[in-house]
């Protein structure tokens, strides 16, 4: 470890880092510009920039899955809690700004530890230490890493059980496969009979789904093509951002949000020492948001391994908690 990372730990006393946190930014842009059509993974949303940006897009009025699963959250965190037992470790993969946690950790009985998982260091470190202000007496473990990939959960001394947390539906930006592959890998990582509570949206009126990632505002637009600002700026690229516009649409025959970024005339962007072709109204896209009914994500749960034990949805049926147990 630095010794700025170090001095950056502030109240921390645990840090882990993956060599994998490190990603391979270049080398997936190039790929996913290579193809036909063009994609980027949307995992590089989340520089320190668009950290901040999604965190604005949570505050959004048109942005129903933030507020609503915390209402819920809140309503069942008390059934939650006597579920999972006392002295959890409970684990946050993509942490983000560790907000929602704040509300299960307030009704554990006794947790030993809080391990938020994210690739973005910067993100994580800052968000970890104001956690870890707020909860003098609780361990926290940041751990910098790709959660999609292989980590080791760190040993807690006192811990009892573990305990996944996966929210905000970010289970919806994976494909099929994606999604089973993520679930059976974090059965592994918590181990036999531990759970997993897990933010779920539901299939509703696609007017609603539209107008959550075409924010009045804008600033879904910004966080889209904030990714192209940070291959300009990473990368070497030259795109010009203001020639690429926000489209987020609803694909009703695989049940997901696409978002993309539109090429507004014919253009050639450079990346490095390549060059990419783009004609009018071609689009880069950047990620899926599937959205599932209650039994068709039980049905994809027990097929990485684990048992539905219980599931909550809000008065409108617009976004579902599961807990899950590992098989």
């Amino acid at each position: 470890m630095s010794s700025a990372t170090q001095e950056a730990l502030g109240p921390l006393h645990d840090y882990v880092e993956y060599d994998h946190a490190s990603d391979n930014f270049r080398d997936d842009v190039l790929h996913g510009l290579r193809q036909s059509p063009k994609r980027l993974p949307s995992k590089y949303f989340y520089d320190e920039r668009g950290s901040q940006l999604f965190d604005d897009i949570c505050e959004l009025p048109e942005y129903y899955p933030t507020r609503t699963e915390m209402a819920l959250l809140r309503t069942i965190s008390a059934d939650v809690a006597a579920l999972v037992g006392e002295g959890a470790t409970v684990i946050e993969f993509g942490s983000g700004s560790s907000t929602k946690i704040r509300i299960l950790l307030d009704a554990l009985n006794a947790p030993a530890a809080y391990v938020p998982v994210d690739i973005s260091r910067e993100h994580l470190l800052m968000s970890a230490k104001g956690l870890a202000d707020s909860y003098a007496d609780l361990r926290v473990v940041p751990v910098c890493a790709d959660y999609t990939k292989p980590f080791d959960v760190p040993d807690i001394e006192g811990e009892k059980v573990r305990a996944g947390f996966f929210p905000g539906s970010t289970i919806g930006n994976f494909t099929r496969s994606e999604a089973v592959s993520f679930l059976h890998a974090a059965a592994l990582d918590l181990g036999h009979n531990n759970g997993l509570l897990i933010g779920v949206d539901l299939r509703k009126d696609e007017e609603v789904l539209r107008a959550a990632y075409n924010d009045s505002a804008g600033v879904t637009a910004a966080f889209n093509l904030n990714l192209l600002h940070r291959i300009n700026r990473e990368l070497e690229g030259d795109f010009d951002v203001e020639a690429f516009s926000h489209d987020a649409r609803w694909v009703p025959e695989y049940g997901r949000i696409e978002m993309h970024l539109v090429s507004a005339r014919t253009q050639d962007v450079r990346v490095g020492e390549e060059t990419f072709h783009f004609e009018a109204g071609e689009s880069i896209h950047t990620e899926d948001s599937h959205k599932y009914d209650i039994e068709g994500f039980k049905a994809l749960a027990a097929e990485a391994g684990w048992n539905s034990i219980e599931c909550w949805t809000d008065s409108d049926a617009l976004f579902s908690i599961h807990l899950l147990r590992v098989a």
